[in-house]
């Protein structure tokens, strides 16, 4: 356990069976973790896959008060894509869930099972765009969201209505 609650961004994405189901119910069971509190989820988008495979994904970002460390939010995290079926045959396989620990307050580590802030979220607009929608001042690498986006204007993604 962390002093106190501090602020943490998740990502979650699905590119098998009904994404947008599976992402409405992990959120859910994001709302009811013990140590996660105040979630707040942003739009779903569908986005083309990057640097894989497969068909494209629904994704979104949650943003939730934790008083867990970071490593036992991903170890919660992990439980919640085994309950889902994830599974890992190589990498960055197509998935029935994935929930990638973004940024979780100002912690910051390097290797291991975890690294923070995530060292490739300035780089995925299916990361970017849901984070702008929860947090449109936050900073990441020292720069803005709009920065970062502005680098990436090609990825292919899309806000979904509802």
């Amino acid at each position: 356990m962390t002093a106190g609650p501090v602020r943490a961004y998740i990502g979650l994405g699905a590119n098998l069976g009904d994404g947008a189901a599976t992402l409405r119910a992990v959120l859910d069971e994001l709302r009811a973790t013990p140590g996660l509190q105040n979630l707040q989820a942003s739009p779903f988008y569908r986005s083309a896959p990057v640097d894989a495979g497969g068909p494209d994904f629904t994704n979104a970002v949650a943003g939730v008060d934790t008083t867990l460390a970071p490593l036992d939010l991903l170890d919660a995290l992990q439980a919640l894509e085994l309950r889902h079926g994830r599974q890992r045959p190589y990498r960055n396989a197509p998935r029935t869930l994935d929930l990638d620990l973004l940024i979780h307050g100002e912690s910051q580590c390097d290797g291991g099972r975890l690294t923070l802030p995530h060292p490739r979220l300035h780089l995925r607009a299916f990361v970017l765009l849901p984070l702008r929608d929860l947090a449109p001042g936050l900073r990441v690498r020292g720069e803005s969201l709009d920065h970062w986006l502005a680098q990436i204007r090609g990825q292919a993604i899309e806000r979904l209505p509802g």
